[in-house]
């Protein structure tokens, strides 16, 4: 389809207050990544310790193998529409994704998406880095067991103990190191943890099937739900939650498709690299946590743990050193790009990618990511469950206003101006955060009783039920409103012709 618009910013000079190297558009010259680039960049993120702990959660919550995996594959194949979606501005106008939130949410308003984005993205950096922490934590225990019986220092209520605060607070201490010396620094890391996490997982899941006489027995386990309401009141949340895992990514996904050689390589990259590998190396999980109830008598879902429990200490620290280097890989990838490009969205020409860097793993410390995933409950269900309420109803906007509204053309020299047509009142778009507003309230009191602020009994249960289907009700009543009073609107943009 052809633009009446121009995909540069040389035509007019970018305000110095919106731009910057980082938020510029990619020119032709850099858009280099192609087809296996977007598929190995899935593959690579879907191999991580939280894929594991995801399907591991379904088992302990009672799901058999097979609604595990089902449950797994069908969030992520309903993700992957809005991941491909929204990935194709990014492609054809090269812009990351705070900048493409201007066109709805207005020149200054998409620093409201772009900050909530970025304080979740600072939720998973934390757990992330508590997970790498707590594997050296694992290994140092064997050497220093004086480390598992240090005096408590934290209040009670905080969760936290002595020994593994202090690994953690050190490996979060090699996080900042490496955003200091720049995301290059991390390229060899990834690559080794291309090699290790597959060679890792497999080798886990030998052992599983090994340890547990077999994969029949393992597989053979039923479901733990007594009638199938209980499996229904489990599964919606679950899926929900499956399709709140990449939802940020969903997201800010035009932060990478803005290097691709065309849209088709993002596109075919995406679906090749997302679903199918998220559940493949989720039937690890499945298989191993399995068989930890056949093995111990009780189900383990954190791996980290469950390689505590091997026998020998060269054996321990050699896996808990893989673990924690293969995370600290994915947590700068995955967890320092996207919201240090948010933070710098806030003042581009006072926050570098590097203070961005540091902003994120000061909040990723104060979100105490320890309590978010100290039990598969409150993972699902707080965490993702929980967060996917914020990000469903920018979801819904960001495509309504892209595609029903402005037929996928964008004035991308405006998108760099304070006076355009993406000022809207004072550089915000009122109706976008009426209807984000919108969009999120029906789950709040769902929320509030799922971490305890409010008794259960207090909320109507529809309400409760709502906050189990958070993502696709934010998704779709922000999406709606958005349509229905930016065409109400005088202001609202006509839909260009090709």
């Amino acid at each position: 389809m052809a633009t009446p618009y121009s995909t540069s910013v040389e035509e007019a000079v970018a305000a110095a207050g919106l731009t910057s190297d980082d938020l510029a558009p990619t020119p032709a010259a850099a858009r280099t990544w192609g087809t296996w680039n977007y598929a190995a960049l899935w593959i690579s993120m879907s191999l991580c310790i939280p894929t594991y702990m995801l399907a591991s959660s379904l088992i302990q919550g009672g799901m058999n193998w097979w609604q595990a995996l089902l449950t797994i594959f069908l969030g992520n194949a309903i993700v992957l529409i809005p991941m491909l979606l929204n990935g194709r501005a990014g492609a054809r106008y090269g812009i990351p994704f705070p900048v493409f939130a201007r066109a709805s949410f207005g020149v200054l308003g998409a620093n409201v998406p772009a900050l909530l984005r970025a304080v979740i993205a600072c939720g998973w950096f934390g757990i992330q880095t508590w997970i790498g922490g707590y594997a050296l934590y694992q290994a140092a225990v064997r050497w220093w067991p004086a480390l598992g019986t240090l005096p408590a220092v934290f209040p009670a209520s905080w969760g936290l103990a002595t020994g593994p605060a202090i690994l953690f607070f050190l490996f979060w201490l090699l996080n900042m190191y490496v955003v200091y010396l720049g995301v290059d620094s991390i390229r060899k890391l990834l690559v080794f943890k291309a090699f290790f996490l597959p060679v890792a997982a497999l080798a886990l899941l030998a052992w599983a099937i090994w340890a547990g006489h077999g994969l029949g027995p393992i597989l053979a386990q039923p479901a733990h739900f007594t009638t199938p309401g209980g499996f229904w009141k489990f599964f919606f949340p679950s899926l929900t939650g499956m399709v709140g895992f990449w939802a940020t990514l969903s997201l800010n996904i035009p932060d990478f498709t803005r290097y691709a050689t065309s849209q088709r390589a993002q596109q075919v990259g995406q679906a090749l690299g997302l679903p199918l590998p998220m559940t493949l190396f989720s039937f690890v999980g499945v298989v191993v946590t399995s068989a930890t109830l056949l093995i111990y008598g009780t189900t383990i879902w954190d791996p980290v743990v469950l390689a505590g429990r091997f026998e020998g200490r060269w054996l321990v620290t050699g896996a808990m050193l893989a673990v924690a280097l293969s995370t600290l890989a994915t947590n700068i990838a995955a967890n320092i790009v996207s919201p240090a490009n948010d933070f710098a969205n806030l003042v581009p020409q006072r926050i570098s990618f590097r203070a961005g860097g540091y902003f994120t793993g000061v909040v990723g410390l104060l979100i105490f990511p320890w309590k978010l995933i100290a039990d598969p409950s409150g993972f699902i269900f707080t965490w993702l469950v929980g967060y996917s309420a914020l990000l469903g109803p920018i979801g819904g906007i960001l495509i309504v206003d892209y595609y029903v509204l402005r037929g996928q053309v964008l004035n991308v020299n405006d998108l760099y101006q304070y006076e355009g047509q993406y000022t809207y009142r004072r550089g915000f778009n009122p109706v976008a955060l009426v209807a984000l507003v919108l969009g999120v309230l029906p789950c709040v009191p769902g929320f509030l009783a799922a971490i305890g602020a409010v008794d259960k009994a207090a909320v109507w249960p529809w309400l409760l039920e709502v906050y189990n289907y958070a993502w696709f009700v934010g998704f779709f009543v922000a999406g709606g409103l958005y349509l229905a009073l930016m065409r109400g609107n005088s202001a609202a943009p006509a839909k260009p012709h090709a």
